[in-house]
């Protein structure tokens, strides 16, 4: 099995180099920016529900929706608009809810990051001292070849003139060698100094580069967890916004099933009826048929007066008789 540990996979044989090192700080970092990128978008989202919500309410508030329905209907529309209204609530509160999980990822993400940032300085300096002390192993060692060639140099020269040159001079040439052998031994002493100071530097960043991946891997751990129960209960939020409003909308179709068709026809008619007798039919009248009437009537009419007199009494005698010519006691004959 391929091992997959921080502490297992991010060195390197440059010495100096930070390539692992720096591999996991970038993951790291963009680890956090990806929960800032959810943070930012809960908040966002938070926004809208709000807005929604709000809307929502204005729209109950505002909107005339059937308000001139009767009866049943008229019922269940109100409770459309009460539950309308209350989806408006709840997804304000929903928005109040979103804010309180961007403010928790803020706060974790925050919090790994000191953590990180602690970690960090320890490191960097740990990186500076010992880059500074490979620099110096690295002269020490120069320096070391370089006495060296001038102790080989010297001997060779020695050798070389042992029957060329004077006493005076053969001795300067054993003089020289003997400086040289003693500034080799100086930088050998130096050189052997700085390469064990180098390996406790090495061992020491080595334990601590191994601590720090083991500390990074475990936050990594802790950030991937955290960010996915976050969106899995970001999801659990929206369901339960789904699940509320479905059933605000379910409490709007029990209404409408008790809604009546021949109850609200029968409470419009007797609440507004105008009556229950028709107009008389309309006929046809020809107008000649009309004018005639008319003459015909006309000309049976009683004369002005008389019909406002009434009609006259009738005679109690006959016209012999003297009583004939009386009218109320009035007589026309003279005697």
């Amino acid at each position: 099995m391929k091992e997959t540990l921080f502490k297992g996979n991010f060195w390197s044989t440059d010495l100096t180099s930070t390539v692992g090192y720096d591999s996991i700080i970038q993951h790291l970092n963009d680890g956090r920016k990806n929960c800032k990128e959810f943070e930012d978008f809960l908040k966002e989202r938070a926004t809208i529900e709000e807005k929604y919500g709000k809307e929502l309410i204005n729209l109950t508030k505002k909107k005339p929706c059937g308000q001139t329905e009767l009866n049943t209907l008229k019922r269940a529309l109100e409770v459309f608009k009460q539950q309308v209204d209350g989806v408006g609530q709840s997804h304000i509160q929903l928005a109040q809810t979103l804010r309180e999980e961007a403010r928790k990822m803020e706060d974790f993400r925050e919090k790994q990051k000191l953590h990180q940032k602690k970690i960090e300085l320890v490191m960097e300096a740990i990186h500076k001292n010992r880059n500074l002390q490979y620099k110096k192993t690295v002269e020490a060692k120069r320096l070391y070849e370089q006495r060296c060639r001038d102790k080989d140099e010297a001997e060779q020269a020695v050798h070389r003139n042992a029957n060329l040159v004077t006493q005076r001079q053969q001795e300067k040439l054993f003089v020289k060698l003997a400086q040289s052998k003693s500034v080799l031994e100086d930088s050998d002493r130096l050189y052997q100094l700085n390469v064990g100071s180098l390996e406790r530097i090495r061992e020491e960043w080595q334990n601590e580069h191994t601590k720090a991946c083991e500390f990074f891997e475990t936050q990594e751990s802790e950030r991937i967890n955290y960010f996915r129960n976050a969106l899995w209960l970001h999801l659990n939020q929206l369901s339960q916004e789904c699940v509320q409003s479905d059933e605000r909308y379910e409490e709007t179709r029990r209404s409408l099933e008790m809604c009546s068709i021949e109850k609200d026809i029968e409470f419009f008619v007797n609440f507004r009826k105008t009556g229950n007798v028709p107009p008389a039919p309309v006929v046809y009248e020809n107008y000649y048929s009309t004018q005639r009437n008319a003459t015909s009537a006309r000309n049976q009419a009683p004369a002005p007066g008389i019909g406002r007199r009434g009609p006259l009494p009738i005679p109690a005698s006959g016209p012999g008789d003297p009583d004939y010519a009386t009218i109320d006691g009035y007589s026309l004959i003279h005697h």
